[in-house]
């Protein structure tokens, strides 16, 4: 029995001995298969090193005018207006740097970024994955969904990147970022679709249809690409709030599809226009008129000959859906309408006398010399300084802390534009142009020469009135 007993307990230790080393062995195989596996599999590994050559960096410089006088004298209104030209003696040229970033769509070297990335650059410089630099130049730029088509002429053809559809993207889906966040090139951040059609609307910017992501953006990423799991662009890195973590925002790229067609064919954005002025409904409007509608937009005015004029638009009426869906507010309305192109049919639910009218618009080509832009009854004017600007009401009174005043309030001032350069801030209100008066949007038509490379602006900000000049360049 001890015999047997001894040998049971040496087996056993024998077999155990084997065991363990066996596991082991199936343990180690095991991790290395699934190392190996964590690189073959990953589809963030492979997008990365697939496409990521498609990703350039974007290096800008612009010259920027810097008084040379002492504060509180350099911003001085006051100054500008008494001393004219002679103020511009104190001011000196400074060179200055910017980077962002921007994907390869042609094999040729056509790029995609953002507008705010090269507005005002006297000096655009290209860098690929590989370290090769081109100087590039500016194919066309649309400050209205801040996107912009560089070109560079490479040695040999490049990678790019395809796009994608960002309408069928899902709000949870995993998404791949890859930019020039504070000059570190070719950063790869991961993470969601957090949400979809998202509004921002502070100054400097002006948009509805954000996708947001939670994938880190930070400056330096604007103009990136946003890649689906499939390796397809879905959105262009655009904006983030400074003060939050995880919310970046990225236009969506159906948006940017047929945007960058006309940019790089025409030089410029063929947008659709209906050809009326209007402005937001009112909760004492809605009263008066008996609408029920929250939400809205009245129409001020409607121009000879256009779209809204040929559907039978009036003025007064209340259009509180359009294709469908209700109106948001005149910032949506106007998006809707600029998304559209030449030729593009509207669907217009309309409150008249209390009545619904059902109304269909085609829409035309806006004019070069005109631009009661999309129906926002702006002019080609404002779209040039980069401003937007609408006529007082009661409520932008209000919100602007505006008194017995009449004009033309700033509601947006573009990042990048003359208007920005000049000083000009959300809240200001233009009282004169060119010596005549202003109280509607419209009236600009008839105080710019259609030739006019300057224009006079009278402004009054804080209680106070000075001229600024413009180049409508």
């Amino acid at each position: 029995m001890r015999v047997r007993s001894g040998f049971g307990v040496k087996a056993l230790v024998l077999l155990a001995t084997v065991g363990l080393c066996f596991f082991a062995g199936l343990g180690w195989a095991a991790s290395q298969t699934l190392a190996l596996g964590k690189h073959v599999d990953n589809p963030v590994v492979r997008i990365v090193k697939e496409f990521s050559p498609a990703v350039v960096n974007i290096d800008v410089e612009t010259v920027s005018q810097r008084s040379a006088l002492p504060f509180p004298f350099r911003d001085d209104p006051f100054f500008r207006r008494f001393f004219g030209e002679e103020f511009d003696r104190f001011s000196r040229s400074v060179p200055m740097k910017g980077r962002g970033s921007g994907f390869v769509v042609s094999k040729d070297g056509q790029i995609l970024t953002n507008n705010h990335v090269v507005a005002g650059a006297n000096k655009i410089t290209v860098t690929l994955s590989d370290g090769k630099t081109y100087e590039a130049n500016v194919l066309g730029k649309d400050p209205t969904f801040d996107l912009a088509v560089i070109k560079i002429t490479p040695a040999s053809e490049l990678k790019t990147l395809e796009l994608g559809d960002s309408d069928s993207i899902q709000v949870g889906e995993w998404v791949v970022a890859i930019g020039n966040p504070y000059g570190l090139e070719h950063t790869v951040t991961v993470g969601v679709i957090s949400a979809k059609n998202r509004s921002i609307h502070t100054q400097g910017l002006n948009f509805d249809g954000f996708l947001q992501t939670d994938a880190a953006i930070n400056p330096g990423n604007s103009g990136g690409p946003l890649i689906d799991m499939d390796g397809k662009v879905i959105g262009i890195n655009t904006a983030i709030i400074p003060y939050a973590q995880g919310l970046g925002f990225a236009i969506p790229v159906n948006m940017a599809r047929q945007i960058m067609n006309d940019l790089v064919t025409y030089g410029k954005v063929k947008r659709g226009w209906l050809g009326i002025a209007i402005q937001p409904l009112t909760k004492d409007f809605a009263e008066a008129y008996g609408i029920s509608a929250e939400n809205g937009v009245i129409v001020g005015d409607v121009f000879a000959d256009s779209a809204a004029d040929r559907a039978g638009l009036q003025r007064g009426d209340v259009i509180v859906s359009l294709d469908g869906e209700n109106v948001k507010d005149t910032s949506w309305f106007i998006n809707q309408v600029r998304s559209k192109g030449p030729g593009a049919s509207l669907e217009l639910q309309v409150i008249r006398a209390g009545k619904s009218v059902n109304v269909t618009a085609k829409l035309d080509e806006i004019p070069d010399n005109e631009s009661q832009a999309a129906g926002d009854g702006g002019t080609d004017f404002f779209d040039k300084v980069g401003l937007a600007v609408s006529k007082l009401t009661n409520e932008l009174r209000g919100q602007y802390k505006i008194e017995n005043r009449s004009g033309l309030v700033v509601t947006q001032v573009v990042r990048g534009s003359t208007a920005q350069a000049v000083g000009f801030r959300e809240g200001d209100v233009i009282l004169e142009i060119n010596r005549k008066k202003v109280n509607d949007p419209a009236d600009v038509a008839g105080v710019i020469r259609k030739d006019s490379k300057l224009a006079a602006l009278l402004v009054e900000r804080g209680g106070r009135t000075f001229f600024v000049t413009l180049k409508m360049d």
